[in-house]
């Protein structure tokens, strides 16, 4: 279960550099537009995000790729 947790870590720091290593001024324009969002706009985009990983996570599970 460790393993599990400590590779979606890593796949999400992956990510994340890449955003950053390749386009370091975009990352700043979208955090100056996320700023300019009003506090619950930024909840519902969180919950999206969230019920959008739950909607991958099970389509994985459903197409036989286990933990």
């Amino acid at each position: 279960m460790i393993g599990v947790v400590l590779l979606a870590l890593g796949l999400v720091l992956i990510v994340e550099g890449l955003a950053y290593a390749l386009a370091p001024s975009l990352i700043e324009r979208v955090l100056e537009m996320l700023r300019s969002l009003p506090m619950s706009a930024r909840r519902q985009m969180g919950g999206l995000a969230m019920v959008s990983g739950v909607i991958l996570v099970w389509a994985a599970f459903q197409m036989g790729i286990s933990l």
